[in-house]
């Protein structure tokens, strides 16, 4: 008689699909839990992740209709209970489907293997992965009380320590104590972004080898992905270093999680499953009893909130705090200097002041640093005659104009045509650009300073790093490695420049136009204006013998607003404490909780139409229920609104916001929403819509 098992299995469908989580299969041999598997599906072959063995026959549908499974993948330990939760948790608290999660938490080349090809690869592994610790320096004071901290405490953590107080330092001597005390335990360091890894690499590898060390980002090739991905799943490599992805590595033997930059949206991710990594790390952490240290030098204000010290009504939060407020060695932060702009010549992009400070830093061979947050020459070309101006027809945004190749782009579609010679509408040859992108300020500089010149006689060299100067593979190093060397004197740049990069020869830092965040709709844009010009500060002065002279300019025309007088102090408390007041005010995160529901259809009214009527059944049918009525009270669901960028790609976008002071109640209204959401869309008026997703705890509305 043939043996017959029956198992759930995951499978890769998105969450809008009628394809929920587990389909069932039928298995002639035995299998695990954890186990990869292939298995029909439709007409294709597919792996799955085998989730649970079943006693019986399914009741519910006939076993003639249940298919076999195809093959096991040998040779592979099976992924472990705690993986297994940790992708379950985030499937539930996303709204996404399991096997969506499950999948796409795998390196993809390991969907296409075969047995033999993974053993192959599996036979060349290096198992014994030896770790060579060679000596860090010698502790601060500071660094030193931290590290006792966390010795005597369980976490999670939140590191609050200045820029150039030696982060990085704890982190690897966190992880140095963990490797001394277990031989198996393994280390999962997590980065906000891929131009930060390659620096901390080094660091890491100097310090513990490169044997023991793996990297895990979206730059990789896939098979140097599926390298270290098993690597980290056989538990040979003991520290994966890595982005957002990096959180669902499968480390059995996972003992620390650090958490740099914990604030960076970066963690947050825009597509698929939106989930974030710095919330998964808290709680891969409590599921593994594994200490999370999250680190900044402005924490996000939900990190700042629940490490909260306890007072009389209030019985503080869930983080413990750790404190690092003094620069490593003599290192002072750089002074703030705020210009009016008010006062400047009209139309004016650099101040005479600035400019001024610019020359005289070059002349004595230091280096500065420019930031203006928008790549591109100008944003829009414009018509003076008619109008014009250079819209994409595609999406609701501008084309910019980029002048190095004389194209309009946009940023969004990504729809790049050559600029034409005159206005489409009326002839008129005489279009310019509005507005100022770091193109147009590297020009403007070169004008400006090319008098100037170095200690050697030879003249400034001015440099640009943005999305647009390092698209080929390599860009980025290179042009970091011009400005470590000093090949660079001017550095003109996007936020791309202002995080973690350990310039030493910096002195001055300014923020060429920083004021559109301060009346942003975004309630986020001013928590991440101060982050942004706090982190980009912070690559001043970071040679303690030059950090007594290092300055931060930042040119407004708000000089006095509370955020550039917290700013001049380098006071994230006030600051965080001022902006915790208006939150709490308004009732915003970290105070409320929320989700975005949002529809894409052929027209504006059609996305509106499916989340209204949504909005309009959910209530219906709980207000119905009295087991469900209350719900309706405890959660706000507000009318469909157009996304604020409405149109992409010829997709047209509407939102629906829900916002309730209960974590627990909101997970329950989606959770309801999710089969709502599948009945409307069935109905015959809905058929424009082409999907809909929803975003649980949305960084940008």
């Amino acid at each position: 008689m043939t043996l017959s098992i029956w198992i759930d299995i995951a499978v890769q469908a998105p969450a809008h699909s009628q394809v929920g989580g587990l389909l069932t299969y039928r298995s002639p041999v035995r299998v695990q839990a954890g186990q990869l598997v292939r298995v029909p599906f439709g007409q294709r072959e597919v792996l799955g992740v085998v989730w649970a063995i079943r006693d019986q026959a399914p009741q519910d549908m006939p076993t003639a209709s249940v298919r076999d499974v195809l093959g096991i993948l040998e040779g592979l330990p099976p992924l472990d209970a705690h993986w297994r939760q940790l992708v379950q948790f985030s499937a539930q608290y996303y709204q996404r489907s399991l096997g969506e999660v499950a999948l796409s938490a795998l390196p993809p080349q390991l969907r296409d293997l075969t047995s033999e090809q993974l053993a192959r690869r599996l036979k060349k592994q290096k198992t014994e992965r030896t770790v060579q610790t060679s000596p860090g320096p010698a502790l601060s004071p500071d660094q030193m009380t931290v590290l006792d901290q966390m010795a005597t405490g369980t976490g999670p953590f939140l590191l609050f320590g200045s820029t150039g107080s030696g982060k990085t330092e704890v982190y690897l001597q966190a992880v140095e104590r963990m490797l001394a005390t277990d031989p198996q335990a393994q280390a999962l360091l997590m980065v906000p972004e891929i131009n930060l890894t390659p620096q901390l690499e080094e660091r890491v590898q100097a310090r513990f080898g490169s044997e023991a060390v793996v990297s895990m980002h979206s730059g990789m090739t896939p098979a140097q992905r599926l390298k270290g991905w098993l690597a980290a799943h056989a538990g040979h490599a003991r520290i994966v270093l890595g982005t957002r992805m990096a959180i669902f590595a499968s480390m059995p033997h996972l003992k620390l999680i650090v958490v740099d930059e914990e604030h960076d949206p970066s963690y947050k991710q825009q597509e698929g499953a939106r989930y974030s990594a710095r919330d998964l790390a808290v709680y891969r952490g409590r599921l593994h009893t594994a200490p999370v240290l999250l680190a900044s030098a402005t924490p996000s204000l939900e990190s700042w909130h629940l490490s909260r010290p306890a007072e009389s009504e209030d019985p503080g939060g869930r983080y413990q705090r750790l404190l690092m407020p003094s620069r490593i060695g003599t290192g002072l932060l750089p002074k703030v200097r705020r210009v009016d702009m008010n006062k400047q010549a009209r139309r004016a992009i650099l101040s005479t002041q600035l400019v001024a400070a610019i020359q005289e830093r070059v002349e004595r061979g230091e280096q500065c640093m420019l930031l203006l947050n928008r790549r591109g020459y100008a944003p829009v070309l414009h018509c003076a005659d008619c109008g014009w101006k250079s819209e994409c027809q595609h999406c609701s945004a501008f084309r910019v104009f980029h002048k190095i190749d004389r194209t309009l782009r946009c940023h969004h579609c990504g729809l790049t045509e050559r600029v034409p010679r005159a206005c489409p509408e009326c002839g008129n040859a005489d279009i310019a650009p509005i507005g100022r992108g770091t193109e147009q300020l590297e020009e403007h500089l070169g004008e400006l300073l090319a008098h100037v010149l170095r200690p050697d006689g030879t003249p400034v060299r001015i440099a640009r790093i943005d999305a647009d100067t390092t698209r080929l593979k390599g860009a980025l190093e290179r042009q970091l490695s011009q400005v470590h060397s000093g090949e660079v004197d001017v550095l003109v740049g996007t936020q791309m420049i202002a995080k973690g990069h350990d310039f030493r020869r910096i002195t001055l830092v300014a923020a060429v136009n920083p004021d559109t965040a301060l009346f942003s709709s975004d309630f986020r844009a001013p928590e991440r204006l101060f982050s942004l010009l706090m982190q980009a500060a912070g690559r001043a002065g970071r040679d303690a013998a030059q950090s007594a002279t290092s300055e931060m300019w930042v040119q407004t025309f708000h000089p006095t607003h509370a955020l550039f007088e917290a700013l001049k102090k380098h006071d994230y408390p006030a600051f965080a404490a001022s902006e915790l007041a208006e939150r709490t005010a308004a009732d915003l995160p970290p105070i409320s909780h929320q989700a975005l529901l949002r529809a894409d259809a052929r027209t504006q009214e059609a996305a509106q139409a499916l989340l209204n009527a949504a909005r309009e059944t959910l209530q219906a049918h709980l207000s119905a229920d009295p087991a469900t009525a209350d719900l309706v009270l405890q959660v706000s669901v507000y009318p469909a609104v157009p996304m604020s960028m409405q149109r992409v790609a010829d997709v047209e976008r509407a939102q629906m916001l829900l916002e309730s002071s209960s974590r627990m109640a909101l997970q329950k209204m989606l959770w309801h929403l999710h089969n709502v959401l599948h009945q409307v869309r069935s109905q015959p008026e809905h058929k424009g819509v082409i999907r809909w997703l929803v975003d649980v705890d949305p960084q940008a509305i």
